[in-house]
């Protein structure tokens, strides 16, 4: 039921030697990629239980809205469990869909407790997942079905930002798909919300990685992967990638992928810059875990490391995501951090620093 999102190329971010599309998932305002999965969730579940079926699901952000929205669309009955302290006016949103929200304790993990013991007490209650169903993946693998009809070549990159990896997830379904295996991908997260960096790292380098203060190594044993478990974040954009852990069948579609996926963490005063240019070239606004993504775009020294020259002309597609909680009084602050910030800022390659000047 997710509606086709336009493909665009765009000439502020082009350059003579490099074509940038961008597929935006901005066009409904307000809603995100994850209406894609989560949208096709609900109808498998109201096509398995009926029309009685209760959507219930955690959580304070996009994943909320979404189900709420596709409740809305399916004729549905859906519950949305949000933790303490949530925004009121995410509440107000998500009130507007016409869907119960209940608080479901002072944190997060308060609130799923909580959701899982309403689906456990009504019989036709199915607990949505934000990202970790490959249901879920499946759905957000129409992005690239889209994409390689609405492009007229294949890209020699993909960029999307990750937090749990449910988008990623569908990403490599979808690039399996289409017959864009081979074609790169390169993820995006800032540091200090960055769980699937350091999750591959695990993975790619063994013991000798050193993680952050607050992350722990813990093992999957049905995917045979490692992950990097945060009880913290320190990153401005947690409230959409702030995953305490990715998924562990993601992580493995990654590792195994046959092309290749580049890790690549930044910190938020650069996913700062290029929030609030975005804003200023494309008139689009757009939450800091989407602007992360864009991040190599405004910087041609990061892009050229990511997708190195080769004297013939590149074209990549970066995945605009969307997202409901910003503001045109971010982009003012986010100007504001950015110009009081130091001249040289460091991004994470795959283990490798690069000092990107400001």
């Amino acid at each position: 039921m997710a509606q086709e999102t336009p493909l665009i190329s765009s000439s502020p971010l082009s350059r003579d030697d490099v074509s940038v599309f961008l597929k935006l998932e901005t066009v409904q305002p307000g809603m995100s990629f994850k209406s894609r999965g989560i949208s096709y969730f609900v109808q498998r579940a109201k096509d398995a239980h009926g029309s009685s079926v209760h959507a219930v699901i955690a959580s304070g952000g996009n994943a909320a809205l979404a189900a709420a929205c596709a409740a809305r669309a399916l004729n549905v009955r859906c519950a949305v469990y949000i933790p303490e302290g949530a925004a009121q006016s995410t509440v107000d949103r998500l009130k507007r869909e016409n869907v119960e929200v209940v608080v479901g304790g002072k944190h997060y993990a308060d609130a799923v407790i909580a959701a899982r013991e309403r689906v456990a007490s009504e019989e036709k209650a199915v607990m949505v997942p934000a990202y970790e169903d490959p249901i879920i993946w499946e759905g957000h693998s129409s992005i690239i079905l889209e994409a390689s009809k609405q492009m007229d070549r294949k890209p020699d990159a993909i960029f999307c930002s990750v937090g749990g990896a449910g988008l990623l997830g569908g990403i490599i379904l979808g690039c399996d798909a289409v017959g864009w295996e081979s074609v790169p991908i390169v993820t995006l997260e800032t540091i200090g919300s960055d769980c699937f960096y350091h999750s591959m790292a695990l993975n790619r380098c063994g013991d000798s990685v050193k993680l952050p203060p607050g992350v722990s190594a813990i093992r999957d044993d049905a995917n045979n992967v490692k992950l990097a478990h945060f009880s913290f974040f320190s990153s401005k954009a947690s409230g959409s990638l702030g995953a305490s852990e990715p998924v562990a069948g993601v992580v493995r579609k990654a590792l195994d992928r046959k092309g290749p996926v580049t890790c690549v963490t930044v910190p938020d005063e650069l996913s700062m810059h290029a929030g609030y240019s975005f804003a200023d070239d494309h008139k689009i606004l757009v939450e800091l875990s989407c602007s992360t993504t864009l991040v190599p775009a405004y910087r041609k020294e990061l892009l050229d490391r990511l997708v190195p020259p080769t004297g013939a002309e590149r074209s990549v597609l970066f995945i605009v995501c969307g997202g409901f909680k910003v503001f045109l009084s971010d982009m003012v602050e986010y100007r504001s951090q950015f110009e009081a910030c130091q001249d040289t800022l460091e991004v994470y390659c795959d283990g490798e620093a690069i000092k990107i000047p400001k």
